[in-house]
């Protein structure tokens, strides 16, 4: 069992319509350092919070209890849900976003991931980052989060190879809003994907970006599994 500190924030309310966690937002704090991000989330003026910080070092602060709605998400959507904040668990981790994150903090969010998807049934695709909930106003958790090492821990999801097919963005976007990403601007949901799953690629749309919102359009559709909120 993941050992935690409560540190209560006062930025948070209950969740709206009987809601319940569905899924896992994860965060970079943006700041220098734990301490002053810590600070921040329980600052009454501030009005922003997590559920969850976990510092370099790995360890894990307790801020809001699970039951209730932090204030993490913002505007955004995710498989059609627009109060994420009411359906969701927000983690920060300590980062300002600019550098890799640091092991024993990977850890410590790979122990508390498997808790929380297990206390509140959440698959690990519903494990998601800021930015594909709000493409283009969020880039956290960021480029050199490992996504793929969550998924090889059960704790995400990475795509399998999927057939190739012509560069279309009709299909490519068909398959991206089925996953569960909402309906944006081309530029800005090929960004968003890349930003996750192929932080390396540049340009135009190519085979392997349809490629990889196939896959995980056919083994992870989302959509249907909340009402909007």
């Amino acid at each position: 069992m993941v050992s935690v500190i409560w540190h209560p924030s006062p930025n948070f309310g209950p969740r709206r319509g009987d809601a319940r966690p569905s899924m896992i937002v994860i965060h970079y704090t943006a700041m220098a350092s734990a301490a002053e991000a810590l600070a921040r989330l329980c600052d009454p003026l501030a009005e922003v919070s997590a559920h969850y910080l976990i510092a370099e070092s790995g360890a894990v602060f307790a801020l809001v209890a699970e039951e209730m709605r932090a204030w993490h998400a913002g505007a955004g959507e995710w498989a059609g849900i627009t109060d994420v904040n009411s359906h969701s668990i927000g983690i920060e981790l300590a980062n300002p976003g600019d550098r890799p994150f640091a092991h024993r903090q990977m850890l410590a969010l790979e122990g508390l991931l498997r808790e929380v998807m297990a206390r509140w049934s959440i698959r690990p695709e519903r494990v998601i980052g800021h930015s594909d909930m709000a493409p283009g106003r969020k880039g956290d958790p960021g480029r050199q989060f490992d996504w793929r090492r969550l998924a090889l821990q059960g704790c995400s999801i990475w795509p399998d190879p999927a057939p190739p097919s012509p560069v279309d963005y009709v299909a490519f976007r068909t398959c991206a809003l089925r996953f569960g990403y909402p309906a944006v601007e081309n530029d800005v949901l090929l960004a968003a994907v890349r930003w996750r799953f192929r932080p390396w690629a540049k340009g135009p749309l190519e085979l392997k970006d349809i490629e990889v919102v196939r896959a995980l359009a056919v083994k992870y559709t989302q959509v249907y599994l909340q009402p909007k909120a």
